[in-house]
């Protein structure tokens, strides 16, 4: 309960605008899209003989994208379309996101507790990046980077400058992202027409760019946490 009110918080304070040089990115990954090409055909006479897609479609490959949404403007900050998500990729995409932003700027993810999102190649990454002067240890055997939980507490040091906040179990729907990546589902992949792999990624790009010119909007968040005395159902998130 205390993480829920936790992040919460951040999203609140940050929509808000109750930070000074300090940005709330939520990150996560949309894997497996799929390139469907619908098959067409002509509808019977009595129907008019019009075209229309069929249910059949043809499969055309695969790709994954690592998003990274702004809380404050309700934007996608950066993005990354690739055929795998490992932790490399995850890496280097967090890596270029935070290139994005000045050195004097605050900058604190959210993120779900996936493997990759507590790898040692991040760990790494952020020891350095603060100029980690300590000892990291060896994965698997001491130190930091012995386990996910020790990895973990090193990514979420709030005395870091790039720091994690990750969700609890079972509390993806915490993470904002994942409402922007609901609408990315029904505005281009659920009804899309996709030849190739290539055509795929170009309207994900596109629909990106046209996201942040035109369809953004701040985030509406009125979740502040669970309290004891009311019941789970009566708890909603708004988000316009």
């Amino acid at each position: 309960m205390a993480r829920v009110a936790l992040i919460c918080q951040l999203i609140i304070a940050t929509t808000k605008g109750k930070f000074t040089n300090q940005y709330v990115l939520s990150v996560d990954e949309k894997t497996g899209i799929q390139a469907l090409e619908r098959l067409e055909g002509k509808a019977p006479k009595s129907k008019g003989l019009h075209r229309r897609k069929e249910f059949e479609y043809t499969r055309n490959g695969t790709t994954c994208l690592i998003a990274a949404f702004d809380v404050a403007q309700g934007k996608i900050a950066n993005q990354l379309i690739n055929p795998t998500r490992t932790e490399k990729d995850f890496c280097d995409f967090i890596q270029q996101t935070v290139e994005l932003y000045s050195t004097e700027d605050e900058i604190i993810f959210l993120a779900d507790q996936l493997n990759t999102h507590l790898s040692e190649s991040l760990v790494i990454y952020i020891a350095k990046l603060i100029n980690f002067e300590g000892d990291l240890g060896k994965k698997g055997h001491k130190g930091i980077l012995k386990n996910r939980n020790s990895r973990k507490d090193f990514l979420e040091n709030p005395a870091h400058r790039v720091r994690f906040v990750y969700t609890p179990k079972h509390c993806s729907w915490l993470n904002p992202i994942e409402n922007w990546f609901a609408k990315l589902q029904r505005h281009i992949i659920k009804n899309g027409n996709f030849p190739s792999v290539e055509e795929l990624e170009n309207k994900i790009k596109e629909y990106i760019d046209y996201y942040n010119k035109c369809l953004f909007k701040p985030l509406n968040w009125k979740f502040k946490g669970f309290s004891v005395d009311k019941p789970l159902l009566n708890f909603k998130v708004s988000i316009t």
